[in-house]
């Protein structure tokens, strides 16, 4: 073989080695877990041609280059986020010692106070859920703002298209936010349609394809409508028929969403805002006036999560709701495959007697996921924690009720992806009435569960529990 050969040959396995020692030095400077580092650096260094690549797509966990708005001190939008904490609704101001601690710990994650005076209802299922939505956009007279993760050009998807038109052609403002991941399967038609309609569209990568890069394994999963800055809805539901079960063969899927009116949906408003500059590099002008008329009693929330955050912010919501936890903690999520922090606060609570009872579905959009948890059956078990596995249709709601104090509906699953890598929202709500009616709709699930034991996973074959547990090793990727 000639040198010129060799040297053809030599050029890009040296790039590639120094490729991989710029990941590795990447690692080191910015590894969570060293099971993890550990994991990625053999990769690299035995193959290398596999885990650069690998790594590139799914080994980052910060989201680099988002616009931190409301954390990195963007002039335009910390005045808002200051002009939301100084309205007379809000209570958790620092320094007002009738907070307790464990709220204060969730307005510091959030960069956003409690507030007063909102009226919030409880949507129980994609019926509910839609038919709120229609008629709060039907009722708008200035601005509608949307942001979801799955946009399905169906015909839930087509409903909401329409009534979008008919009310850019009375002169309402039109701001539509999808993930170009979650709704790749969205009709470009049905976009061209809208924007040609007058309606602002924007993907989450739109415009940013060079900040992008290598960051796909990021997602905006998110699900929000704001309508004039007055009300506001969050929750698991995406646009899209499969909650409605109208398919001959489907159950609709179950989940929960929550419609706010009152002061917190300046907070909805303020994380649209922030996913909005990141997308598009603009800032609309919107009311941010402090609502006249308190419309309720609830006191309530709003709770951003995402990657692009200094802290953990998803992960620490979870530890702070379960370590707080006095007589029981009810968590139903579609996807359970916790990390060992969360895990092992779950059984500390369980250990002190917290009623601790996890609600996950019998039937899954990811077969992966659903095999995964069985290898948390004994762990659970023995610790005292129920897991209950919902039988009728896909259960993707994503609840969380603490005690008697305070209850949580949002976007935010029990899997990895949740706490590091998708941008959630959450409505955390301290109500007495909301808390009853999210307790009255848990046990209304859990009579439709089956509660799982450990020869739920014992009992089967030991392939069965060799593919759980090595399944459960893709966890930070599922």
């Amino acid at each position: 073989m000639s040198t010129d050969t060799l040297t053809l040959f030599a050029i890009p396995i040296a790039l590639l080695y120094m490729a991989s020692l710029a990941c590795i030095y990447r690692i080191l400077l910015t590894y969570r877990t060293a099971q993890g580092a550990i994991a990625w650096i053999i990769s690299l260094i035995g193959l290398p041609y596999i885990a650069v690549p690998m790594f590139l797509l799914f080994g980052r966990y910060r989201f680099g280059g988002y616009l931190k708005a409301r954390r990195m001190g963007n002039e335009a939008l910390s005045s808002l986020l200051d002009q939301f904490e100084n309205q007379t609704t809000s209570i958790s101001n620092p320094g007002q010692e009738h907070f307790s601690d464990e709220l204060q710990v969730l307005c510091k994650l959030s960069r956003q106070p409690f507030t007063s005076g909102n009226d919030c209802r409880l949507l129980r299922d994609g019926t509910a859920t839609f038919e709120a939505l229609f008629q709060a956009m039907e009722e708008a007279r200035h601005y509608i703002l949307l942001e979801f993760y799955i946009v399905r050009s169906d015909k839930v998807g087509h409903r909401i298209k329409s009534i979008l038109e008919r009310k850019l052609a009375e002169g309402v403002a039109v701001w539509f936010l999808y993930d170009d991941i979650g709704s790749v399967s969205l009709s470009r038609r049905w976009l061209k349609e809208l924007s040609a309609a007058g309606a602002r569209v924007a993907s989450f990568g739109d415009g940013n394809i060079r900040r992008r890069r290598f960051q796909i394994n990021f997602r905006n999963h998110r699900k929000l409508l704001v309508c004039d800055g007055r009300i506001g809805f969050v929750g698991g539901i995406n646009l899209g028929d499969e909650y409605l079960g109208t398919a001959m063969d489907q159950e609709p899927w179950r989940d929960t969403h929550c419609r706010i009116e009152g002061p917190a949906v300046t907070g909805l408003q303020l994380a649209w805002l922030e996913d909005w500059n990141w997308a598009s590099d603009t800032r609309p002008e919107l009311d941010w006036s402090p609502v006249s008329t308190l419309p309720g009693e609830d006191e309530v929330l709003v709770l951003p999560t995402g990657p692009a955050d200094t802290w953990e912010t998803c992960t620490l919501f979870f530890l702070n709701c379960i370590n707080n936890a006095r007589s029981r903690i009810w968590i139903a999520s579609p996807y359970f495959v916790p990390d060992f922090q969360v895990m092992n606060a779950l059984q500390l609570a369980a250990l002190r007697g917290v009623d601790v009872r996890i609600l996950i579905p019998e039937k899954s959009d990811s077969r992966l996921i659903r095999v995964a948890a069985y290898s948390y059956l004994v762990q659970a078990c023995q610790a005292g924690i129920g897991i209950y596995r919902y039988q009728p249709g896909f259960m993707h709601q994503k609840v969380v009720m603490v005690d008697e104090r305070y209850a949580a509906v949002g976007t935010a699953n029990l899997d990895n992806r949740s706490m590091r890598l998708n941008f959630e929202i959450t409505a955390i709500n301290t109500s007495a009435a909301f808390i009853r009616q999210v307790e009255s709709m848990l046990k209304e699930d859990l009579e439709q569960c089956r509660l799982m034991t450990e020869s739920d996973y014992r009992d089967r074959s030991i392939l069965f529990r060799l593919w759980c547990r090595a399944v459960r090793l893709l966890a930070p990727l599922l």
